[in-house]
């Protein structure tokens, strides 16, 4: 019995990461959009 609940806190806490980390690459990459152009890429 105490397996399972360790497994489920594994896999809640897992899944939670998981949707935290999706959240911040979507708003760094929605915060990115309309900027210039790097600098180095002109040459």
């Amino acid at each position: 019995m105490k397996k399972q609940r360790n497994l489920h806190v594994f896999l809640g806490r897992t899944a939670l990461y998981f949707v935290i980390l999706l959240g911040l690459l979507y708003f760094f990459s929605y915060l990115g959009q309309g900027q210039g152009g790097f600098i180095y890429n002109e040459f």
